[in-house]
């Protein structure tokens, strides 16, 4: 899968964020380091599971992209 990032340069280095999976952000004291982090978190968040709230019914789509 690809995704668009968006990198910021900082005091630290860089920070980057993916703009379609909120709250997933990351960062590095290199440009590639930060992209190398980014890759990571991206993999983590995907990986993550939500607890769905109490009455939810659970099913799975697919989406071709």
């Amino acid at each position: 899968m690809k995704f668009k990032i968006s990198l910021y340069p900082s005091e630290e280095g860089f920070a980057v964020c993916v703009p379609s999976l909120p709250g997933c952000w990351s960062q590095g004291a290199t440009e590639a380091e930060a992209l190398e982090n980014i890759a990571s978190a991206i993999h983590e968040y995907l990986e993550a599971e939500i607890e769905p709230k109490e009455g939810a019914q659970i099913r799975e789509i697919e989406v071709a992209v």
